[in-house]
């Protein structure tokens, strides 16, 4: 019996609670321009699959021990949907296709459609389960969807190094790394000892100002706007992450919390940041469920300044990455927080440094006119993802960005306002951090 992975369960506990549901869906769109040899696309998929368990795996909770069955290659028998389509009706039916709730019992995690919409115009939409993706993973599964299909376009099967571990691996090695929660000695009870301290009293909810009340069940749809900070901030942030000794991320963590106190939200700021948890090289390669999520506390109290700011985040932020291990998963069930279908447990706002390597869509004869990720799904209040833009030197050349907010709770306009509001302070604390938190 393969287990499900920590990072898995609790995916399965919210699939078992509310049935199949489109929030964790990770769609992945890219506009093609050219000739599509279709079966040849067809069969990259498949080789796709074949290679990748994660992606042929259906989950089942026998005897109520949730566990992964994987599927052979044949049994996955992906399938590639072609539709031809309208561009005036396009919108209304990539949606509905991004909507599509999988049935994880009973079905791989991964479905693809080809879209025609005439001319040598395409598209191909990757629709994958978070259950058996993450942002890491984008970047191999567009490595391998391209030699594949280069390689079935000219009648061959692709000749790729065979994968060191698959993800079911990882799953055996990682409870066998954290050990026995009733061992004092082991990791996983050394980790959970650090975040109970780490944590106590923290607040159930962060206490921001929304422009609609909080319902009762999250109908999680959400909406994202895209901003952008120019070079000359991004070097001020930069050079201000070095004079304390810290990372950009801490410099941002740093600000959003003092902006989060301004606006009335106390100042005991619970973020969520994902970290990759791909600790051994042999699992780059693998398309899976490997993040985990971390819960970066920051003292904002006593009104310090923002160098003094950075500094806790600094100690705060290390003592936390020391402990990364500890599954996000088990820490909510061991803390039991109020139990809410209103908003995400320990934290309602992620932030996020992107930093892993973009995923380069290249399929043969084809020329790929863009590759974006869809998500109207908001699994959090508020959450904010960044990008350095950097020259070839590594000189900064500014920060893109997205905000992605619960339609439930805020209008637009507010969250238009919030980066705007972002964007001041940290113009103000890279011109001046000696000046209080609250000037």
């Amino acid at each position: 019996m393969i287990p499900l992975s920590f990072a898995q369960q609790r995916l399965w506990f919210l699939y078992q609670l509310n049935g199949p549901s489109a929030t964790y869906n990770v769609p992945t769109v890219l506009r093609l321009q050219g000739k599509v040899d279709e079966s040849a696309l067809h069969a990259a998929v498949a080789d796709l699959v074949a290679r990748h368990e994660s992606l042929r795996t259906i989950f089942s909770d026998t005897d109520e021990t949730p566990q992964q069955l994987v599927l052979s290659p044949d049994a996955a028998c992906p399938i590639l949907h072609v539709q031809e389509v309208s561009e005036n009706a396009f919108s209304e039916v990539l949606a509905d296709a991004t909507g599509y709730c999988f049935k994880l019992d009973r079905e791989i995690p991964l479905r693809t459609w080809l879209f025609h919409l005439g001319d040598d115009q395409h598209v191909l939409l990757l629709l994958c389960h978070h259950i058996a993706s993450d942002g890491w993973s984008w970047a191999p599964l567009a490595r391998d969807l391209a030699v594949a299909y280069e390689a079935r376009c000219q009648g061959m099967p692709p000749a790729w190094s065979p994968l060191p571990v698959q993800y079911a691996d990882y799953t055996l090695w990682q409870r066998e790394l954290l050990g026995n929660e009733s061992d004092p000695d082991s990791l996983m009870a050394k980790q959970l000892s650090y975040w109970q301290q780490a944590l106590a009293g923290l607040p159930e909810q962060l206490a921001l100002p929304t422009d609609k009340p909080r319902p009762a069940v999250s109908s999680f749809r959400g909406e994202s706007l895209a901003f952008q900070f120019d070079a000359s901030l991004h070097q001020g942030l930069a050079a201000l992450a070095r004079e304390g000794q810290a990372s950009l991320f801490m410099v941002l963590q740093a600000a959003l919390s003092a902006l989060f106190t301004r606006m009335g939200a106390g100042t005991d700021i619970p973020l969520g940041s994902p970290i990759a948890g791909r600790t051994d090289e042999a699992l780059d390669d693998l398309v899976g469920f490997f993040t985990n999520t971390l819960v970066l506390r920051t003292d904002t109290s006593g009104n310090p300044s923002f160098r003094e700011l950075l500094a806790r985040v600094r100690a705060a932020n290390l003592a936390a990455y020391a402990h990364q291990d500890l599954p996000f998963e088990r820490l909510v069930e061991v803390l039991n927080p109020a139990r809410s279908m209103a908003h995400h447990p320990l934290f309602q706002v992620m932030l996020v440094l992107q930093n892993n390597a973009r995923a380069k869509f290249e399929l043969q004869g084809l020329t790929v006119l863009s590759a974006e990720s869809i998500e109207d799904a908001a699994i959090f209040d508020l959450s904010f993802e960044l990008r350095e833009q950097r020259s070839h030197d590594g000189k900064p050349q500014g920060l893109t960005g997205r905000i992605e907010y619960a339609t439930d709770l805020f209008d637009r306009a507010t969250v238009q306002q919030l980066a705007a509001r972002l964007q001041r302070v940290l113009a103000a604390v890279a011109a001046d951090p000696a000046q209080p938190i609250g000037a």
